[in-house]
């Protein structure tokens, strides 16, 4: 990946950074006058639960790979995601305490979307994309170019996974600035899954995982 292209990816990651914190108030204030809280049953608190537990295994996976490789580009990624998926799932957390919600529910993962009764892909696995317990464990095993495929192999799939989620709370979510912050999620990570594919390609492999 070109230096350039790398910088990019920082930049982009700044401005997000700083646009986070402008939704953020956003909620906070007047971004829907007249509309209560949303209910702890609605797609708005779903979806700010479910990313949040869904965001934080990013940020695992991401830290995972920075001390299992010294490749610049990947550890630059990595960090961008982590920082990235960190700062968003604070916004969700501080969201749900300022509307007086609780950040777990007893109902299943994905109940917001209808897909509460989902098949999981294994331990651990709890929403679209997640890697499991044991897909966990074999990146902190791995080292060098293999962490690195393997880490844009998972990653790829968790993104996707993400932008099916983030898609669902722009159709589904009330909160303007919560369905803002989920377009954004689609096309940030869009690009990111671009961006990985490419890398991929460098060390001669695919995103799937099979």
């Amino acid at each position: 990946m070109k230096r350039a292209q790398a910088g990019w990816i920082a930049g982009t990651v700044t401005a997000a950074l700083v646009a986070a914190g402008a939704i953020t108030y956003a909620v906070a204030g007047d971004d829907n006058p007249g509309v209560e809280s949303p209910a702890a049953d609605s797609a708005d608190a779903g979806f700010a639960r479910d990313m949040a537990v869904h965001h934080q295994q990013a940020v695992e996976m991401s830290y995972i790979v920075r001390d299992r490789t010294d490749d610049e580009d990947v550890r630059r990624l990595a960090y961008d995601i982590a920082q990235t998926q960190a700062n968003q799932r604070g916004m969700m957390l501080g969201w749900l305490d300022l509307w007086g919600l609780p950040k777990v529910s007893a109902d299943p993962p994905m109940t917001w979307m209808d897909m509460g009764s989902m098949p999981s892909a294994g331990e651990g696995s709890l929403m679209p994309g997640m890697a499991t317990n044991e897909q966990m464990a074999k990146l902190g095993r791995l080292n060098g170019v293999q962490a690195e495929i393997f880490y844009l192999q998972l990653m790829t799939e968790h993104h996707q996974g993400g932008i099916h989620m983030a898609e669902g709370c722009v159709s589904r979510c009330v909160v303007g600035a919560e369905k803002r912050l989920a377009q954004g999620m689609v096309q940030g990570q869009q690009s990111e899954i671009d961006l990985m594919a490419d890398m991929l390609r460098e060390r001669g492999a695919e995103a799937d995982l099979s």
